[in-house]
């Protein structure tokens, strides 16, 4: 865990803002969700921080990736670009899903010679599938229930359980292969009972597949919406695992393959955004700071993402209630108009804002001509690619590097190794559903 001594340190060496990345934390995410959710495989959702040396951490412990556009995907090959060539369409197909129901004709003809495993939900996009990718395998993705999230997603995404045999079956004359199906509850799911109408949903789909002659589908993928621990009204974790694994026992027999797609829970944990006072004043009687980071930067999740950030000081001293301003010339620029601050704060004085690393930095702008926070990475093991990689990787690298420069720190401290070993153990077994991507081949 990083320090206030540390982050001090690190806004001193390098200026503000920052966004400081902890490895170890990624870790400690992922081995959290393997023990909680043994049957299930993690695919990181790379949306929610597509940081190349996000992805090359969890790719070192194991995971397995939700990409949804074609640079995502070119992030996560270039880790595997050096593997030979059956071993590189073996991660493809155990480890990879093009989770973007909607996807151009120009993708899926560049994704169909990796042979992926992509989603769909509707017979237009079928149709192109057939047409454009016709060596991917395809889930289905349904419409579930997503009541109570932050993010709400249903209205955007799903075929009605009642059309999703006949979408299958359609998928079936068109001589493509569904492997399974997809749901999605909503980012940043509270409501248990979400996952508990989607995982029946779903079984009552498999089954009724089933009587009308389909029996392909080995594949179940319960999507994301695993909350983050952002304050005390989200429960445990575990609390969440043990119904999933409960419904999940109850519903689906063992030859069923579970996956999953949380990105915020891996990484919302694993960042803190490091940003320096510029400005004070006294507003309608009401105390303002303005800070060198904002809603167009790191804290762009207050507008996209519906999220609240809050902000502690370095300094103590006698608080009250205070509004926290971008540095840009536009009113929409509030971070915050409810925080509680030291009033003994000065020009200069940093801010930090802790368990920001999803859908935050993903979505910094240059608008108004500030750049993006500073990247910083910490406890980061191998942060560069092989040889190989390297030079595959080159051209979507330079899509995916971040406005702003990004440094590595590589500690003298020894990374603790506790995490890496229970993930590594964790996903041993491999994925079942290799099987039956070998028919698309």
């Amino acid at each position: 865990m990083i320090t206030k001594a540390r982050l001090k340190q690190l806004a001193a060496e390098h200026g503000t803002p920052l966004f400081v990345v902890d490895h170890d934390q990624l870790r400690e995410n992922f081995a959290t969700f393997r023990k909680y959710l043994p049957r299930v495989q993690p695919y990181y959702a790379v949306k929610a921080n597509s940081d190349p040396a996000i992805v090359r951490t969890l790719y070192q412990e194991g995971a397995s990736f939700d990409v949804a556009s074609m640079p995502e995907f070119l992030n996560v090959y270039q880790n595997i670009a050096h593997l030979p060539q059956k071993e590189r369409q073996a991660f493809i197909w155990d480890k990879i899903i093009y989770a973007n129901p909607i996807k151009a004709i120009e993708t899926l003809q560049e994704l169909d010679k990796y042979k992926p495993l992509v989603t769909y939900d509707n017979i237009a996009e079928l149709d192109k599938i057939q047409k454009y990718a016709p060596n991917a395998g395809v889930v289905l993705r349904l419409k579930v229930p997503n009541t109570g999230a932050m993010v709400e997603l249903s209205s955007k995404f799903g075929a009605s359980p009642g059309e999703a045999v006949d979408l299958i079956l359609a998928a079936h004359e068109r001589g493509l292969v569904c492997e399974g199906l997809s749901f999605h509850v909503g980012s940043q799911t509270t409501n248990v009972e979400n996952y508990v109408q989607a995982i029946s949903l779903a079984a009552s789909v498999f089954e009724e597949a089933k009587e009308r002659g389909y029996t392909k589908m080995n594949l179940l993928d319960i999507g994301g919406g695993f909350p983050a621990p952002y304050d005390e009204t989200v429960k445990p974790f575990q609390e969440l695992a043990a119904i999933l694994n409960r419904e999940l026992d109850r519903l689906f027999p063992k030859d069923v393959q579970i996956v999953a797609e949380p990105g915020r829970f891996m990484v919302a944990t694993a960042a803190t955004a490091v940003s320096k006072i510029i400005g004070k004043a006294i507003r309608d009687g009401k105390l303002c700071y303005y800070i060198d980071d904002g809603v167009y930067h790191t804290f762009s999740g207050v507008i996209f993402d519906h999220c609240h950030y809050h902000f502690s000081a370095f300094k103590d001293g006698p608080k009250a209630v205070a509004s926290v301003f971008g540095p840009t010339c536009d009113a929409l620029d509030v971070v915050s108009m409810t925080e509680s601050l030291p009033t003994n704060l000065d020009i200069g004085d940093l801010l930090y804002s802790e368990k920001i690393g999803s859908y935050s930095a993903a979505s910094s702008t240059w608008f108004n001509g500030f750049p993006p926070a500073k990247v910083i990475h910490i406890y980061q093991k191998d942060p560069l690619p092989t040889k190989g990689a390297k030079k595959a990787s080159k051209k979507p690298a330079k899509a995916l590097t971040p406005a702003a420069k990004t440094k590595v720190l590589t500690p003298k401290a020894k990374v603790a190794a506790k995490p890496a070993k229970a993930a590594k153990k964790a996903v041993a077994k491999k994925p079942a559903k290799k099987a039956a991507a070998k028919k698309r081949g």
